[in-house]
This record gives structure tokens, C-alpha cells and sequence, in this order.
């Protein structure tokens, strides 16, 4: 007996262990659709998308979880960089020297508030485009600049006016928080 997951056909042992393993798929529904197959949903996802191009539209294993005749191709969404790194080599000319006001978020690549907060600042850059200069400082990379404006915890976003620091935001808060602490400088 097989599971169809999202267009993919796997012997049932194999996802039995990858729900024992995984949360996500632990988490999933699943619903009959013939003797033979059950379909899983999964949960709608932001990163890679993987499809078939085959007409059929998708992948079987034989018993021994081989893949029998199926194409992958994965595509990318838009994932763009809208906000750029600063480092301790550019923040004198990107930050302090800046004629307009400058949101800075201190961050690093282990924190999960830290990449729950990042498309809200990539929002923020985009909607304040012209009026406020938005980047992101990797706290493990440059760890200079953190300590010297007192930064204890990520991820930490800095307003900083005319070279200086006018606010600071501690934690992965909503956008309407930060909005209205970058509307006070604008």
C-alpha cells in the first residue's frame, strides 16, 4: 500500500517513518482516495516547490522505494534579497553617513525569531522605499557593532538618525510596531 503525497506515490513504510520523525509530516492529514492510495496534504510552503513534468503528474517507487520513470524539477518562488547586509567594513559609510534615517536589524543565521522577522523587514524596506534605508547585520559576522551599541539579544532592530541612534526594538514584534517607531523619524 502506497501514500500519495502531493503527487508522489511512496511505500507506506517510508512516511510511517518520516511521521515519526518529522513534526511536519506527523502533522498532516491524510484521506483515502482508493484501496491502493492515500493522499496526504501538506501545507502550503514558501520556499521550493517541486513538480512533475511528466503529463501524469507524478512519481511512483516500487517496493523497495526506487524511483520508477519520473522527472523532478524544482522551481524557486521570488526569494530576492530586498534588504542588504552591513559589516563592520561598511557601517560608517552605510549607517552613520547616511543622509536619510537608516533601520538596522542585528541578527543571526541560528535564531528563529530572527527569520521570523526578516520578511516583515523586507515588507518595511520596500513600503519606506526612498524615505528610510533598511539592512541587516549578522551579529556572528560582525560582532563589533552589536557590542558597541549595547545589543544583548536578537533579533534587535536599531532607527538610527543623522548617525545616530533614535530607537531600538527588541524581539520579533509585529509590523505595525515597527512602523510606528520608523514613522516617529520619517
Amino acid at each position: 500500500m502506497g501514500i500519495l503525497l502531493e503527487n508522489l506515490t511512496v511505500p507506506r513504510a517510508t512516511v510511517v517513518a518520516a511521521a515519526s520523525i518529522s513534526p511536519i509530516v506527523g502533522s498532516l492529514s491524510v484521506s483515502p482516495i482508493s484501496k491502493r492510495r492515500e493522499v496526504i496534504k501538506l501545507p502550503e510552503s514558501r520556499g521550493l516547490k517541486i513538480s512533475s513534468r511528466r503529463s501524469s503528474g507524478s512519481l511512483t517507487f516500487n517496493s523497495r522505494g526506487v524511483r520508477r520513470s519520473a522527472r523532478i524539477v524544482a522551481e524557486t518562488q521570488d526569494t530576492a534579497v530586498v534588504v542588504p547586509p552591513v559589516t563592520d567594513g561598511t557601517w560608517k559609510s552605510d549607517v552613520l553617513e547616511s543622509e536619510t534615517p537608516v533601520l538596522v536589524e542585528f541578527w543571526a543565521p541560528w535564531c528563529g525569531p530572527c527569520r521570523m522577522i526578516h520578511p516583515i523587514i523586507d515588507e518595511l524596506a520596500v513600503e519606506f522605499a526612498g524615505k528610510l534605508k533598511c539592512y541587516k547585520l549578522n551579529t556572528d559576522e560582525s560582532p563589533n557593532i552589536p557590542t558597541e551599541y549595547g545589543v544583548r539579544s536578537i533579533p534587535t532592530v536599531i532607527l538610527f538618525k543623522d548617525g545616530e541612534k533614535k530607537d531600538a526594538v527588541v524581539g520579533a514584534v509585529p509590523k505595525a510596531t515597527l512602523t510606528t517607531s520608523i514613522e516617529k523619524f520619517l
